[in-house]
């Protein structure tokens, strides 16, 4: 039986016991902060090591080093997988609902965990892959192309696609709300490389899926080949000067019959039906000249205009039809290096614009010399293709420019392979808007009746600003030509460069009709062209709003349209772009600086 001196002690040691528990449970504390620190500072050299990696990746697979961007992806899978281990165990787990720091935790597990899955279902099966499909695959071995690597590859980059796309929406769900900036910093960061990632797969999974069928995987096919000239401007980029058959099967790929815009007769009506939107903007001559069939920007229109136009001149039905233009030969001719043609004139990579586009019409006056010049310019690129004489990468970076800067454009008459080149690059259809961009349009087309448009420079710029309480803004596009043709125009350049008055245009003037388009949500409100109110054509093709000037110009001088836009009121904040007509020059949209005193000046 206890006694009263018995308690104190008992009391002591309880306390003592309780002290001991408090003090243990402190150091489980220290233990597990410490264990959190130590993971997330591993965690974070893992990270940093999968970031290196990919840097290495990259620069591996630009140089074609298939062997060491398979190891370097090994590598980053195994620095992918330690860094998502660090940031998932119970600890980690518990201190994530912690004040202050969980959201940072939780965010860096989401990061390593979307890294990881990046590594495993992207990077791995494509670079399990690398050995058989290179830069190499695309290059033609006597005269055809090897199409079973990309048949091989179609799985493999259809897995990568969807794992990126996975990734990219995974990324967009992270709360960064209550994280510190070095964390928000790096989510922002996988966002916007995911996000670029997943559209350049999206790119090559359609490659690797059209591509063998296209080239005749499945049996033999033809293409008809529209070389546009830039000289005489189009929306689409120019009149097709030449045409040409391309036939293709199992790889292997042909320049056939070629014919100039001379051998088609203009038809009394449109060779198929336009809409209403297109013979308002455009008129029906879209239809029944083949020098017009590009003066409307939707290149789908075009195609099946031309091929109408080809098969009642040839009989033939083509599967597609590809558009292509002398800039773009000349990014071609840095991968095929120089050709020699026929006529005893060299054709090079820094020659090619000047040569095809200003200097044979003065040393070529007859228009038939013309078409044969062009015939055998565009021959000889093409046999050094197809022979293999050039260098891959080189070629391939030409054509993604070329696509890039809507030089290059593809129509299929497949309705499944069309449907998958539907809103790519290579497609040619109408600005595309999305909540990432509102996307408007600049589309030049001659009415000079010349070849004038080589010595036309253009500036486009575009701005928005919020001006009004019900948040919607106002957009402001601004357009400057230029022409920098010679004082004596009219008398030192050929009349088939001037026109020699023959549309009513005076000889060494340039006349063009700048269409701009808006995104579907813009509503007209005003325009200024050289800083006076202007009167355009106001109209719609599909569901764009679109202001149609005339322009006119005289050597050395400039001018500037201004046209003025309001979006809807979700769109305050979204940023704004322009795509144009590719010209002789390549131009860059810029940002233009608006101000609510004066949007329009």
């Amino acid at each position: 039986m206890s006694t009263m001196s018995d308690a104190p002690t008992s009391r002591r040691a309880q306390r003592r016991w309780v002290l001991w528990g408090v003090l243990f449970i402190v150091l489980l504390v220290i233990a597990a902060v410490a264990w959190v620190t130590i993971r997330g500072a591993l965690a974070k050299q893992d990270l940093e090591s999968s970031v290196a990696h990919v840097e290495t990746l990259r620069s591996q697979l630009a140089k074609g080093n298939t062997a060491a961007a398979q190891r370097t992806a090994a590598k980053l899978e195994a620095s992918a997988a330690d860094a998502r281990a660090k940031t998932s165990d119970p600890v980690w787990a518990a201190f994530e609902h912690t004040p202050f720091i969980g959201g940072n935790l939780r965010a860096v597990r989401q990061v390593s965990a979307i890294v990881d899955d990046v590594a495993t279902d992207a990077v791995r099966p494509v670079a399990g892959v690398l050995g058989d499909v290179d830069v190499d695959a695309f290059k033609p071995d006597g005269g055809k192309i090897d199409l079973q690597p990309l048949v091989a590859a179609q799985p493999a980059v259809a897995k990568a696609t969807t794992a990126l796309g996975k990734a990219t929406r995974a990324a967009d769900r992270i709360d960064t709300g209550d994280t510190v900036s070095a964390v928000t910093d790096a989510v922002n960061q996988l966002r916007a490389s995911l996000a670029s990632a997943s559209k350049q797969a999206a790119v090559a999974d359609k490659v690797v899926q059209l591509a063998p069928a296209m080239l005749g995987d499945g049996g033999a096919k033809q293409y008809l080949v529209l070389f546009q000239n830039n000289a005489e401007l189009r929306a689409g980029g120019g009149i097709p000067g030449a045409v040409a058959l391309l036939d293709v099967e199992d790889g292997a790929i042909s320049l056939g019959q070629q014919a100039s815009t001379s051998d088609f007769p203009q038809a009394d009506d449109p060779v198929l039906p336009l809409t209403t939107d297109t013979q308002g903007l455009y008129g029906s001559i879209t239809g029944e000249f083949i020098q017009d069939v590009t003066l409307t920007p939707r290149f789908d229109t075009s195609a099946k205009l031309a091929r109408e136009m080809w098969k009642r001149q040839f009989g033939e039905r083509v599967d597609g039809v590809l558009s292509i233009d002398p800039v773009t030969l000349g990014y071609i001719l840095k991968a095929t290096g120089p050709v020699d043609l026929p006529t005893g004139d060299r054709l090079t990579s820094d020659n090619a614009v000047q040569l095809l586009l200003s200097d044979a019409y003065a040393k070529y006056p007859d228009p038939v010399v013309q078409d044969l010049f062009f015939a055998s310019a565009a021959s000889a690129v093409f046999t050094k293709v197809s022979e293999g004489g050039f260098d891959p990468k080189e070629f391939i970076a030409a054509l993604t420019t070329g696509v890039d800067e809507g030089r290059v454009k593809l129509w299929s008459a497949d309705k499944g392979e069309q449907a998958e080149l539907t809103g790519t690059a290579i497609a040619g259809g109408l600005p595309s808007s999305d909540s990432s961009s509102q996307q408007f349009g600049v589309y030049l087309n001659d009415a000079t009746g010349a070849k004038m448009d080589y010595y036309l420079e253009k500036t486009v710029s575009v701005g928005s600003e919020v001006c009004r309480k019900d948040g919607r803004p106002t957009w402001t596009v601004e357009v400057t030509l230029k022409s920098t043709a010679p004082a004596d125009a009219a008398t030192s350049l050929p009349e088939y460069v001037t026109g020699a008055g023959a549309f009513g245009v005076p000889s060494g003037v340039v006349r063009t009709n700048v269409a701009v388009y808006a995104p579907s949500s813009g509503v007209y409100v005003t325009s200024t062209q050289d800083g006076k109110t202007a009167s355009p054509q106001t109209a719609m093709d599909g569901d764009h709003p679109v202001a149609q000037f005339e322009t006119t110009l005289s050597p050395g001088k400039s001018t500037t349209i201004r046209v003025q836009y309001l979006g809807a009121a979700d769109q305050g904040r979204t940023p704004v772009d322009a795509v144009s007509t590719p010209g002789v020059h390549q131009s860059v949209t810029q940002p233009l600086v608006t101000s609510c005193e004066s949007p329009v000046d």
